[in-house]
Parts: structure tokens; C-alpha cells; sequence
């Protein structure tokens, strides 16, 4: 599913969280955020699209999660944080090349040919990712072993990229064929860019396959690479990213132009990215996986960054006039995102309320970004109750609403999207300092659900009124409207 992630290190952060966030852009799938408690997940998965059966530990912790709403392709739970305040967002779809799908194949399901024969189940899939992890490690780095595990054990039939973080380090795993992987520990300075490609551009094997301090791999990774000649690398350095990603025409067009964006805003001053002397353009190749940006970032920043469609570019679509580039390239905040979601983990807060999720239904240039405390026992109808019916009782059906009208009369109703988009940051933001300050002078953790349902009444009041005013912005450029001279 192509998506576009961002994390972020502890210390590139202003107040030293750590983030891990991603839009998670499928076909317009209907989704919602629900709290999975251990005594609703399975002690038996299957999956729907692999028909793989695994066998599931005792005691899962509780986990919040955003499924699809629509079972029939599978459970989809694409990010949450668990009770040990870890997070997970899983998976951004990554390219490859043929000769590494050639060497590890895609473990892919088969299905029976004749009743003589018996089907093949695939691997596991990011249908499956987060229910099979999330519920079972207490950090960041737990979370890669356990998936490399299960990887090296069912194998993959698609190729991704997945993200762990706790309130120290955060951890980003690539899948390299259908068995192998490789992960590092993000440096704790910089902020990471992927946008469907494989992403890391630098490994120390040596690490990997000594003391293990910041990168982790398959044990015969080595190997692997030497017998199927896959090392195109010069001068001894080793850039995964050549080895194991892709370099095609159209990454220029869909990938690159999203890292280009988002390194352009991170680092405006240290790196040049216009002009004739500029290092990296949008559809260069070698734009760097981490960066150390020029002012630290917070929850703002990464909302912002996942909302962006080249605005203050040529190629924004929303431009007015044809300038031969507009919408030429694949925006971040793009119309078939089904969820997005910040798991920020604060290390400065008590073990109850660390974790905030901060959530986003919809295409993330309309939408907004709604805090909530993920330490609770459930989320409020508002996130939860979502059908596959249109709604205006649920944030998921109010976003899509909201986003499907403002493209069309994008000029009269962006002042009203950004001030909606602001107010729920403002008010949201009040509430959770209002209720941070609550629980820790009393020590009633239990407040959290007080917390959330507060928190999405003020956005379900804020996005009713923006629905308002983009409904009536819409209606007013209606293709057949018709003015008399005395009206």
C-alpha cells in the first residue's frame, strides 16, 4: 500500500519524544481506532489473503489500533502504541529490483490446481504485521526481532518497510526479498523521510554482525549478497539502497519527488535543493534517508509534512494556472488515504499517560489531527463507531466529507480548512495539558478515557462546522448555478 512515513529521534524532537508516523494510503479504505484488549486478540491468526495459520504467544498486552472497517481483505490494523508504550506503524509499501526477487522470491499463496493437491499458504503480509508484533514486545527493538523472526520463519509476499519506537530509540526494519530483512536505530538527531522506496542508504555491517548497537540483519545477509553478486557499490562503501531498492523512471515521478519535498522543509538552510547548484532535486536519487534538520520538529511539523502537496512549488495542483507542472508529481497528502497517525512516545510523562497517538482519518491536506491518550480502555464512538455507511457521527465519514468538498473550491475554502486544521490542534493541545497536569498531580490514570471522549467532542463540533462552511463553498461554484441581473 504506498504511504509515506516520517520518523523522528528523541533529540531531533523539541521535547524529546520520539515519533513514528505514516499515512497509510489505500483505496479509499473505510477505517477507525478501536483499543484491542488481550482477551479480544487471537491466540490463533489467519490470515485472509495469505491463508497462513500462526500460533500466537499468551498474555498480548492491550493495543490501539486502526483496522478496516470492511473485514473481507483482513484485519489492516496499520499502527498503534501497545500497553509498554511501544509503537508501531506498519507497513510502507517499498520497491526492490529484480535481481534480489529473483534470488529470495516473494513467498506468494498458491492455490490448489486440482482436489488432489493442497494450497500453498503465503507469508505475512501488512494485512498481518501489527497483530502478529504489537501486543508482544515492551520496546523498540524487540519489536524488529520478533518480525524478523516471524519473516525468516513464513517469509513475505510483498516487500516493506516498518517502524518501531519506545521513549529512547526509535527502529526502521526493510524487507529484502521474501525471507531476508535489515533494520537500524535511527540516529537520535535526525528525522527519517521514506516514500515508497527502499529507503536506507547506509548500513554498518560490521555493527550488524558484531555488537549490534544501532543495525541488526539477517544472519546470512552477507552471504546472501556475495553468492547472487548483488553489491553494485564502489569503493568499498555500502549503500543498501542501491543493492537492494530500485532506480526506475517511474520512482522519479511517484517517490523521489515526496523526499525531495520534505527534505527541502526539514533542512532549508544546510542543504540546497533549487536551483542550478542544488544538491538534490526532486527526482534525484541519492536524497538522503535521515537528515539532521535545521530546528527541531514536533507533532505540528510531522502533520504538516504528511499534509503537503508541494505547496510553495511548481508543482502544487492547486495552483490556478497551467504552468506545465502543476500536479506532476505524487503528493503526500493524497485523496485515498484511508488513516494517518503520529505515535509519539514522552519520555518526560508517567508510564500511564507516555503515549499519544495523534490521529487523522481522510486525505491529510483537509483533514485534521486529533490528539488522543492511548493508555485507555476504549476510544470514543467519534473514533470507533465507523460503518461503511456515510456519517456525519464519526471523524472518519466528517473528514471525507470535508476533504471531497474543499478540493473542489480549494480556493474559497483553504482559510476555513487551515483554521479548522488549527483549532483542533489548539484545543486539542489544551486538553491534553489540562488532563496531563489532572492525572499526574492525582494520580488517576483512569482520566484518560474522561480525556479522549472530551477531546472528540470538541473535534466532532470542529469539524461540523467546518463541514458548514466547505458544504456551502461548494455549493456556490456548482456548474449550474445561474444569477438574474436583479438578484
Amino acid at each position: 500500500m504506498s504511504c509515506t512515513t516520517i520518523l523522528v529521534g528523541r533529540n531531533a524532537s523539541n521535547d524529546r519524544s520520539t515519533m513514528i508516523a505514516r499515512t497509510d494510503d489505500g483505496h479509499f479504505d473505510v477505517k477507525k481506532m478501536i483499543v484491542v484488549e488481550p482477551k479480544k486478540q487471537p491466540r490463533k491468526y489467519k490470515s485472509v489473503l495469505s491463508h497462513l495459520e500462526i500460533d500466537l504467544p499468551e498474555e498480548p498486552m492491550r493495543y490501539t489500533a486502526c483496522p478496516s472497517v470492511d473485514k473481507a481483505k483482513g484485519i489492516w490494523a496499520a499502527t498503534g502504541i501497545n500497553a509498554a508504550n511501544v509503537g508501531m506503524t506498519a507497513t510502507e509499501t517499498i520497491t526492490s529490483n529484480p535481481r534480489v526477487l529473483s534470488a529470495d522470491p516473494l513467498v506468494e499463496y498458491k492455490e490448489a490446481k486440482s482436489r488432489r493437491e493442497k494450497a500453498t499458504p503465503g507469508g505475512i503480509g501488512e494485512e498481518d504485521i501489527v497483530v502478529l508484533v504489537l501486543p508482544y514486545i515492551r520496546s523498540a527493538r524487540e519489536g524488529v526481532l520478533r518480525l524478523a523472526s516471524l519473516l525468516e520463519k513464513y517469509g513475505t509476499y510483498e516487500s516493506n518497510g516498518i517502524a518501531f519506537n519506545d521513549q529512547n530509540e526509535v527502529w526502521w526494519l526493510e524487507t529484502i526479498g521474501g525471507h531476508h530483512w535489515m533494520a537500524r536505530k535511527i540516529p537520535d538527531d535526525a528525522v527519517v523521510i521514506a516514500p515508497n522506496q527502499f529507503a536506507m542508504d547506509s548500513f554498518d555491517l560490521d555493527d550488524a554482525f558484531g555488537k549490534q548497537e544501532a543495525h541488526l540483519c539477517s544472519a546470512d545477509l552477507r552471504e546472501f549478497i556475495a553468492e547472487n553478486h548483488l553489491d553494485l557499490n564502489r569503493g568499498g562503501v555500502f549503500n543498501p539502497r542501491d543493492v537492494f531498492g530500485s532506480r526506475r523512471d517511474m520512482d522519479h515521478v511517484y517517490n523521489t519527488p515526496r523526499a525531495w519535498y520534505m527534505g527541502r522543509w526539514l533542512t532549508p538552510y544546510s542543504h540546497r535543493w533549487e536551483g542550478e547548484n542544488a544538491e538534490f532535486g526532486p527526482e534525484s536519487d541519492n536524497i538522503p534517508w535521515a537528515l539532521v534538520p535545521d530546528r527541531k520538529v514536533d507533532a505540528d511539523d510531522v502533520a504538516h509534512l504528511l499534509s503537503a502537496h508541494y505547496a510553495g512549488t511548481p508543482y502544487n495542483p492547486y495552483t490556478r494556472y497551467d504552468n506545465g507542472k502543476r500536479g506532476m508529481y505524487r503528493s503526500i497528502g493524497i485523496n485515498r488515504t484511508g488513516v494517518s497517525a503520529i505515535c509519539q512516545i514522552r519520555p518526560y510523562m508517567p508510564e500511564a499517560i507516555k503515549g499519544i497517538e495523534w490521529v487523522s482519518f481522510g486525505s491529510t491536506t483537509f483533514a485534521a489531527w486529533l490528539p488522543v491518550y492511548t493508555n485507555a480502555p476504549e476510544m470514543p464512538g467519534f473514533l470507533s463507531r465507523v460503518t461503511t455507511d456515510v456519517s456525519t457521527d464519526n471523524l472518519f465519514w466528517c473528514s471525507r466529507l470535508i476533504g471531497a468538498l474543499a478540493d473542489k473550491c480549494y480556493a474559497a475554502a483553504q482559510q476555513n480548512i487551515e483554521r479548522y486544521q488549527d483549532a483542533v490542534a489548539i484545543r486539542g493541545r489544551q486538553l491534553v495539558r489540562e488532563y496531563d497536569r489532572r492525572m499526574t498531580e492525582s494520580g488517576d490514570f483512569s482520566l484518560t478515557a474522561e480525556a479522549n471522549t472530551k477531546l472528540c467532542a470538541m473535534c466532532r463540533e470542529e469539524s461540523i462546522g467546518v463541514l458548514n462552511k466547505v458544504l456551502l463553498s461548494a455549493s456556490e461554484v456548482m456548474k449550474n448555478g445561474f444569477n438574474l441581473a436583479d438578484n
